[in-house]
């Protein structure tokens, strides 16, 4: 990696700048590496299901992945639209493991009154699927341990419960791909 590599946190359409500022500082001080936030793409209508009035999360990352400018070391979209995969009613977000692209969608993660919660839970929220789903394309996969931000969450409760960190056993997964990354591996 050289001085240019950043991390590209992508905003999709019309982000508040307080959620791209808190996912760039965030995400820098968890991985360790630098962040920029530049948006890549404006519009996700390609990906839109009209039968499931959602986004297909997996066309949205192919497309990020074929924009990686080449400073890229990672890219993680944010977008206020709901997203889905096929066998899943919902997504916080998806992310090619090992690979560039990932993307989290707010759309669950912000406190509504139904969601229950302060807006600082849904900034953590946003933080922890943030990381998370950045941390698949550094090749993690899910953790058993509830508390490790790669625990798979089914719903709201289990992101509120998992911390902000990774497990032992995954800081060092991250720290081996990190190191690889650098190499050039």
């Amino acid at each position: 990696m050289n001085q240019s590599d950043n991390i590209i946190i992508s905003p999709v359409g019309n982000i508040p700048s307080w959620i791209n500022n808190a996912i760039a500082e965030s995400i820098q001080n968890i991985f360790g590496l630098k962040t920029k936030v530049s948006p890549l793409l404006d519009d996700i209508s390609f990906a839109y299901d009209e039968k499931r009035a959602q986004y297909f999360s997996t066309q949205i990352l192919e497309e990020l992945d074929a924009r990686a400018p080449k400073e890229c070391i990672k890219i993680l979209a944010v977008t206020k639209e709901d997203l889905f995969i096929p066998i899943l009613t919902h997504v916080y977000g998806e992310a090619q493991l090992n690979g560039m692209a990932s993307i989290v969608s707010i759309s669950r993660l912000i406190s509504f009154p139904d969601t229950g919660g302060s807006m600082d839970n849904g900034r953590n929220r946003i933080i922890k699927e943030a990381a998370h789903e950045l941390g698949h394309t550094f090749d993690l996969r899910h953790c058993e341990d509830e508390l490790c931000i790669m625990h798979y969450c089914r719903k709201i409760e289990d992101v509120d419960q998992k911390s902000d960190r990774f497990c032992r056993y995954c800081t060092i997964l991250l720290s081996d791909s990190i190191k690889a990354l650098a190499l050039g591996v």
